[in-house]
């Protein structure tokens, strides 16, 4: 990189609210970052409260049981999660019958679901024998990596 570019990402970090930029180019990579007004060895304070406002506080009532937390329920069954991040879809077109239903038997390989990426279409396949007992994430949503998309029984 010559070094007019250089002065001008160097500029353009100074002049605007960017604290950290990096640029690669070829094979080489420049990473320029803004100091800070506040040095790197100085402690700075923040409030904290420690005690809940008054207006917080829960008082059960006598003689009633203390609720248990909420424990998500987990699914019986083989988990198939995504294998990538993307967008979830049901059928391979808009209108169209979807791959996999609650209750349909599926085989080992059996298509269940296409997954978008970066325009894309990627049928997810099943990795076990069964019946779908749940789809767990509706169509057009979109999706993480290892998220969980059906649970077959």
């Amino acid at each position: 990189m010559d070094l007019r570019k250089l002065k001008t990402l160097i500029d353009l970090v100074a002049e605007s609210d960017i604290a950290e930029l990096e640029v690669t180019e070829g094979e080489g990579k420049v990473r320029i970052v803004k100091s800070s007004a506040i040095p790197q060895n100085q402690v700075v304070m923040m409030p904290q409260h420690s005690q809940p406002a008054p207006s917080q506080i829960a008082v059960a009532a006598p003689g009633a049981a203390p609720a248990a937390p909420a424990a998500p329920a987990v699914p019986e069954g083989h988990i198939v999660k995504s294998p990538m991040v993307g967008t979830f879809y049901r059928a391979s077109a808009p209108g169209a019958a979807p791959f996999a239903d609650i209750g349909k038997s599926v085989a080992k390989g059996d298509t269940l679901c296409i997954i978008e990426a970066m325009k894309l279409l990627n049928e997810i396949e099943s990795d076990f024998e069964g019946t779908i007992k749940q789809i767990l994430v509706e169509n057009g949503q979109p999706v993480e990596y290892g998220q969980p998309l059906f649970v077959i029984g």
